[in-house]
């Protein structure tokens, strides 16, 4: 018997939905507008902040619903209003920062703050991606990077291997926050203890009433580990990193060649 179509998607956008060029084709996005129309929910579930959001939702038909910062941030695009926010205090930021720097001397910070719609990092924290200089500051003290809420603590400390330097922070954290990477830079991206991708999906979830039996979830990397382990069906784009391909239950192709979409076309024909 053929397993039942899920009631939600979930998908994680870059290195999955988007191509390398960070496009969504246009098979990919006529997809998606397709199963939302015929009552299928999807839900962006990414590290990205907020204000990153725009450059996908401009290649969609409609905004969807966003899971943010790594489970942090639960966002409906519509309203512009974040549902749940879950961020690091600053007494745990600042135990956090303690305790890395002692273990990585040469180590740099950024945090995400206001629910990720701002960014405020170090001096010498290298800025790779993010061009949006209303809402990124250099602090002006040490003190000023743990003196509010963070949705996530970026961590860096020149090129390093991801792999590596992950486990050299989550020895070093023992519990304290999460740990993970995203991307093949040598960043880390810390969150508050037991945020994570599934956390913000199930929180998710549970409010749509939607068991996790029934969710479908797409991703590439560890951070995406979480959300794959816990979603109902797992599939893995064929350019996941070694530990997503192993705990997928199905690998479909690469970002570059519309593998969420030729999956999903299998999964809901078009009529």
């Amino acid at each position: 018997m053929a397993p039942s179509p899920p009631r939600l998607v979930a998908s994680d956008i870059d290195g999955t939905l988007l191509d390398d060029d960070a496009r969504i084709t246009p098979r990919t996005a006529a997809v998606l507008k397709r199963i939302t129309a015929e009552g299928t929910p999807v839900v962006l579930v990414t590290g990205r902040p907020i204000r990153w959001l725009k450059l996908v939702y401009d290649q969609l038909d409609a905004p969807l619903p966003a899971i943010c910062a790594n489970g942090a941030v639960v966002y409906d695009p519509h309203t512009d209003e974040v549902l749940r926010a879950d961020p690091l205090a600053p007494e745990l930021l600042a135990e956090v920062a303690r305790r890395l720097r002692a273990e990585v001397p040469d180590i740099s910070f950024a945090v995400e703050i206001v629910d990720s719609r701002q960014m405020r990092h170090e001096s010498h924290y290298p800025l790779r991606w993010d061009a949006d200089t209303d809402a990124i500051r250099a602090i002006e003290s040490p003190e000023e990077l743990l003196a509010v809420p963070a949705v996530k603590l970026l961590a860096r400390a020149g090129e390093q291997d991801p792999d590596a330097f992950v486990a050299l922070i989550t020895g070093a954290l023992a519990g304290l926050a999460e740990a993970t990477h995203s991307s093949r830079s040598g960043l880390v991206e810390i969150s508050a203890a037991g945020v994570t991708k599934a956390a913000g999906l199930a929180w998710y979830c549970a409010r749509h009433g939607i068991d996790k039996r029934d969710v479908l979830a797409f991703g590439d990397m560890p951070n995406d580990v979480p959300m794959l382990t816990w979603a109902g069906r797992a599939v893995a784009v064929a350019n996941a990193h070694p530990a997503v391909l192993e705990i997928a239950d199905e690998v479909t192709a690469a970002n570059t060649d519309d593998g969420v979409a030729a999956y999903l076309e299998k999964v809901f024909p078009a009529g």
